[in-house]
């Protein structure tokens, strides 16, 4: 049986651990500065008892998060987990059961390629009450601040989000990349640092022109951000000899031409 609560419309369904008092909020932090955190977002977590946070959540951030609330860090990088996802998730069932209000807090959408729906169907089973606060994804906020438009009228009118943290010992990548070479106009890929060669090399043999225009930015929306640009046949080398390394987001297609007239922020740095 389901019942919506009030006007906020969260929903719990109710089945024998369905007596939880707690709840938990999803909430996505944003792409890195601090100031794009929705409002919405802002109350909540200055109203919550435990936050649940990942490693590109930013300090400046947490640190409007009041003394007394319990703050857990299961942040991830490549080879290094602090938490298990199993783990993670049930210590979100454990501190809503307890009768907390608890944030789970990730970078950018929480439900753009950050195991958010996954995390939530866990609560569901649980019978947890939730509510999602969506975050502004580094898919879009990423290439605003390179001053590159991921669509443009003349440029580009179709758009692809990838994900390029593939395991690289899996026998079949699921992306479909030569498929995708000529589907769309913009190809917006998050985490592929580490499989950059191999994705310039697909799309070249599914028959994007070697030079298509590509953008590498490290750190986006940050003081930290630096933006590399080149082709599909030179941007791997462009990058390991500036060893770039995550956060990236990586933008292909021709809207990245557009980065010479439109760069706005000067947070950063630029190279070519």
């Amino acid at each position: 049986m389901i019942f919506c609560l009030g006007q906020e419309k969260r929903y719990l369904i109710v089945g024998e651990n369905s007596m939880s008092k707690g709840i938990v909020y999803l909430i996505g932090a944003g792409p890195g500065d601090p100031d794009l955190l929705t409002v919405k977002a802002s109350k909540i977590l200055k109203k919550s008892e435990v936050v649940v946070y990942d490693r590109l959540v930013p300090k400046s951030l947490l640190k409007m998060i009041p003394n007394e609330v319990e703050k857990i860090y299961v942040g991830k990088s490549n080879g290094l987990h602090i938490k298990s996802q199993k783990e993670i998730q049930q210590i979100l069932i454990d501190k809503a059961k307890s009768g907390k209000k608890v944030v789970r807090l990730k970078g950018g959408d929480p439900f753009l390629f950050g195991r958010g729906g996954e995390e939530m169907e866990d609560l569901v089973r649980a019978g947890i009450i939730f509510e999602v606060v969506p975050g502004v994804t580094s898919a879009l906020a990423v290439p605003a601040y390179a001053g590159i438009p991921v669509t443009h009228r003349r440029y580009a009118s179709s758009l692809a989000i990838v994900t390029g943290h593939e395991d690289l010992s899996k026998k079949q990548i699921q992306v479909k990349w030569r498929n995708l070479a000529k589907a769309v106009d913009t190809i917006v890929v998050l985490m592929g640092i580490g499989m950059l060669k191999l994705i310039a090399s697909e799309l070249i043999l599914g028959g994007r022109p070697p030079q298509t225009e590509v953008a590498v930015v490290e750190w986006g929306t940050t003081k930290r951000q630096k933006c590399f640009e080149g082709t599909l046949e030179n941007i791997y080398n462009i990058v390991r000899m500036n060893n770039v390394k995550p956060p990236t987001v990586v933008v292909i297609g021709e809207v990245v031409k557009l980065r010479s007239t439109l760069n706005w922020f000067r947070g950063g740095k630029y190279y070519r």
